[in-house]
């Protein structure tokens, strides 16, 4: 139930805020908001209620929405916004978790259960991961560059990278 609720939550929230932003909705926010609202729930999911569901997908809805913004606006290339709905939403769920979390839920209990200590666990949790994915991101980046190579050629991203790296055409 609180899956279904975060993710339906993400998506009504990204789209309205599409909708104050550009002055229209889109499918494609829609479902960005629902994968947000997703990945905010996972960490928390065995651990909430239904009404924690709708506050995780709301923020999530709204803070990955924003990170798009700031992705755009720095001009980083993040084709599919894995950084702006996965790391953040996955970031702001982890922390969430130790602020929601309910006892009679799931056994583990958050600040408003009366455990402040859980967002300490949380954010200590989340800097690993981070530091662990950033790590473990750079030498495998490093081995594919030595080995294959990270970039094509100008040329060959202009003409398309499913005509020079795979011999077809994608769209027509």
């Amino acid at each position: 139930m609180v899956t279904n609720t975060a993710a339906g939550m993400g998506a009504l929230t990204w789209v309205t805020m599409s909708w104050l932003h550009k002055g229209s909705p889109s499918v494609v926010g829609a479902i960005s908001g629902a994968v947000a609202g997703l990945v905010a729930i996972t960490p928390a999911s065995g651990f909430v209620d239904a009404s924690a569901a709708i506050i995780l997908g709301m923020a999530a809805g709204a803070i990955c929405y924003g990170a798009i913004l700031l992705r755009e606006h720095l001009k980083i290339d993040d084709a599919l916004d894995v950084w702006a709905v996965h790391g953040v939403g996955g970031t702001l769920g982890a922390l969430l978790t130790g602020v929601f979390a309910v006892a009679a839920v799931g056994g583990a209990s958050g600040l408003i259960d009366g455990n402040g200590g859980q967002i300490g666990k949380q954010a200590i949790a989340v800097a690993a991961t981070w530091i662990y994915s950033g790590v473990v991101t750079f030498v495998i980046l490093k081995v594919v560059d030595r080995f294959v190579g990270l970039r094509v050629e100008e040329s060959e991203e202009e003409a398309g990278l499913d005509s020079s790296q795979h011999g077809e055409v994608a769209w027509q």
